[in-house]
């Protein structure tokens, strides 16, 4: 049997082909003579029998086509309500299932604070229309002080760089971490449903690294094998004192080599005093500081795109890539360009 395709039809055309295929069927016609009738398969017509039975005519009657216009199902008052709700609180903070504000998430608030019900993609149309995008979240750790960094931000930060404008000394950024040779990042192109491999020793080392920045370009660091440690990072501060004749401000955070007694009391010896001071960050606020971004730099093209066979490789490769990053001070400056460490690049 040819069937005839009835999308093409309009919306009432459609209705009334199904009013008359069922009351056909009504009438003690077979189904399969109905189909062949109005030129329809006969699952076409199983399907419009059973809406009867379960609607009445009611359910043959022709519904509205395409995507829904206007606020949908929601009120804009409504909607004002949830998209405070999603830029302010956490699923879990609801009291809902979820750690992520996903489209299930967000229709399951909807039905809990409204009593309507939407599928996902209801949903995603609304998210879409409220310029909501999928985004990977920044981690920030439930220790983190909101106080502690807001008096940050307004008044410790801006009384440093009072003082170092009027004493003429440089603000250095530092940080330090652990760099793994199967750190791994970026993606690789395979066909689909058949993972890249990419081959590698199966031998597991690493090294470390202590860096400062400061936001007119200058970088200095230190590659070494072992853990990071007070002597270590009196040694890195000699160097910095070797690197210039100012005076420097170096800011870090709470590690607690960085609050050593061993540093505190280099720090006051007499040829020491003076010449440097340290000041930390707000604590569990590693975005706070610029030298993350270089970290991250590091950690993605010094070491996760590279495949270092030993120990003394790694130690070249991380060395080499610093170093170029020396001899770019442009690059240096635009790491105090991310949203959170602008307040740092002046």
């Amino acid at each position: 049997m040819k069937t005839r395709d009835t999308r093409s039809l309009s919306s009432d055309a459609q209705e009334n082909q199904r009013l008359k295929a069922v009351r056909a069927v009504l009438a003690d016609k077979k189904q399969i003579e109905v189909a062949k009738l109005f030129g329809v398969t006969v699952q076409a017509i199983c399907n419009w029998v059973k809406a009867f039975k379960k609607g009445g005519f009611k359910a043959l009657k022709a519904k509205r086509r395409g995507r829904p216009k206007g606020d949908g199902a929601l009120k804009p008052w409504q909607a004002a309500v949830i998209v405070k709700m999603l830029q302010s609180r956490h699923p879990d903070q609801l009291h809902l299932p979820f750690c992520l504000w996903t489209r299930e998430a967000i229709a399951r608030l909807i039905e809990q604070k409204f009593c309507v019900e939407l599928s996902a993609w209801t949903v995603g149309r609304y998210l879409k229309r409220w310029n909501f995008t999928p985004q990977k979240p920044i981690r920030r750790a439930y220790e983190q002080n909101p106080e502690e960094v807001r008096r940050w931000l307004k008044r410790k930060y801006p009384q440093i760089r009072k003082r170092a404008a009027r004493e003429k000394a440089l603000i250095f950024w530092g940080d330090e971490m652990g760099l793994r040779s199967d750190h791994t990042v970026g993606r690789s192109y395979g066909r689909r449903g058949q993972t890249p491999e990419i081959p590698g020793t199966g031998k597991r080392f690493g090294c470390s690294m202590i860096s400062a920045i400061t936001n007119r370009g200058h970088l200095k660091f230190m590659v070494f094998k072992t853990r990071f440690t007070a002597n270590i990072f009196i040694e890195f501060m000699k160097r910095l004192l070797q690197s210039t004749k100012r005076k420097i401000f170096l800011i870090v955070d709470g590690h607690p080599s960085h609050r050593a007694k061993k540093v505190q009391t280099w720090l006051k010896h007499p040829d020491i005093k003076g010449t440097i001071e340290l000041f930390f960050l707000p604590g569990y606020s590693p975005k706070l500081n610029p030298d993350e971004l270089l970290n991250q730099d590091v950690k993605s093209n010094a070491v996760g795109r590279q495949r270092p066979r030993n120990q003394p490789e790694l130690l070249s490769n991380v060395r080499g890539y610093l170093r170029s990053r020396q001899r770019q001070p442009n690059i240096v400056k635009r790491y105090f360009h991310e949203k959170n460490v602008q307040y740092a690049a002046e």
